[in-house]
């Protein structure tokens, strides 16, 4: 088994797609009137597959993040990118590196839909995702 995508509920599907490839995603595609609500598919760009689905369905109210806490993204250069997304008009928290070192920074960023995404430059060598040695277990 594999974690295929995660799929968000937004308010407002058009400035959610803007927002989210301005962030460096691409639309793979779209899936309209299903029974909960018209899915856009994305991908980053150096990804296969699709990871991102964002679900809109105006019937269901409006959306509060409530449960969901963060998606995480990995960037080769946090503040390269965090400078790219202000030129485009997102906005993020300062840089910081969890571990006080020059080569793994993270970035916090909120879309428009309230949700939280952390921006993460690995140290060289480090494998593409976080393993059970970023928690001190080998």
């Amino acid at each position: 088994m594999r974690t295929l995508h995660v799929g968000l509920r937004v308010n407002d599907r058009a400035r959610s797609v803007a927002y989210y490839t301005t962030l460096g995603y691409q639309v793979v595609g779209e899936v309209p009137e299903t029974p909960i609500g018209h899915l856009t598919m994305l991908k980053l760009l150096r990804d296969p597959f699709v990871s991102l689905e964002l679900v809109h369905d105006p019937s269901r109210g409006e959306v509060e993040p409530g449960g969901f806490n963060h998606l995480v993204i990995a960037v080769d250069d946090v503040r390269a990118t965090v400078g790219h997304l202000a030129d485009d008009g997102i906005g993020s928290e300062a840089p910081s590196s969890p571990d006080g070192s020059d080569t793994f920074w993270t970035a916090m960023l909120t879309d428009p839909d309230g949700y939280r995404i952390e921006l993460v430059q690995w140290p060289p060598g480090h494998p593409e995702g976080m393993t059970a040695g970023d928690l001190g277990r080998p």
